[in-house]
């Protein structure tokens, strides 16, 4: 996997760097702030890009949101000490494909980010459950009929299967029985329908509009 890594701290930097290469993946690219980030992001176009929450000049939220106002279809993973419940919202909404804490051992870290590559929230399962009991909270307004109405039966089917906790490609068409080609058809589609960056932020639109319940 092709990795760019956003940290201020050169020290992290340089450790990471060497962990990553160890574990065969190959960083193409290192930013000292979040603007350097984004531009490296649009030269570069890594596979993943490793987030720094806190960083001089442009933070690591504001980062991921031009990044992926620029290119949706990148995958950023924010990578941070910051155990704030508000920052992991934040940077779930600003469209962040996963959120994980710098004190994770070694092969969770790896299992998350093999996770990301697959399309999948990098989200270890005590933060997942704090964003799902945010996201699950009572919405103070309906969502726009026009979004929920233009998604079709099965995309509906690929979102309830999602809310459940199915969330990566092989599983869904597992349950469906379809293609992962189609899977990831009914994903995108139901992206683009709502607006919305990623499966993350899917799950939790669904859930604050009350368009479907959540797990019991």
């Amino acid at each position: 996997m092709r990795i760019l890594i956003a940290d201020d701290h050169s020290l992290f930097r340089d450790g990471l760097r060497s962990l990553l290469t160890a574990e065969g993946h190959e960083v193409i690219g290192e930013a000292k702030n979040g603007r350097e980030a984004v531009a490296l992001a649009k030269q570069l176009m890594p596979d993943l890009v490793l987030m720094d929450l806190q960083m001089p000049e442009l933070d690591g939220i504001d980062a991921t949101k031009l990044i992926m106002a620029q290119t949706p279809e990148m995958k950023v993973v924010i990578l941070t000490a910051s155990e704030e419940e508000s920052k992991l919202f934040e940077a779930i909404r600003s469209g962040a494909q996963g959120y994980l804490l710098k004190n994770l051992e070694a092969e969770e870290f790896f299992e998350m980010l093999e996770r990301a590559q697959r399309g999948e929230p990098a989200l270890t399962p005590a933060l997942a459950k704090k964003l799902l009991q945010e996201f699950a909270r009572p919405a103070e307004s309906a969502a726009p009929a026009s979004d929920i109405d233009t998604l079709t039966a099965r995309e509906r089917e690929v979102l309830e299967l999602m809310v459940e906790g199915v969330t990566s490609n092989r599983r869904l068409a597992k349950r469906l029985n379809l293609s992962e080609n189609t899977v990831k058809f009914h994903v995108r589609n139901i992206l683009d329908k709502l607006r919305l960056h990623n499966r993350a932020e899917v799950v939790g639109y669904a859930l604050r509009h009350g368009i479907l319940e959540p797990p019991k």
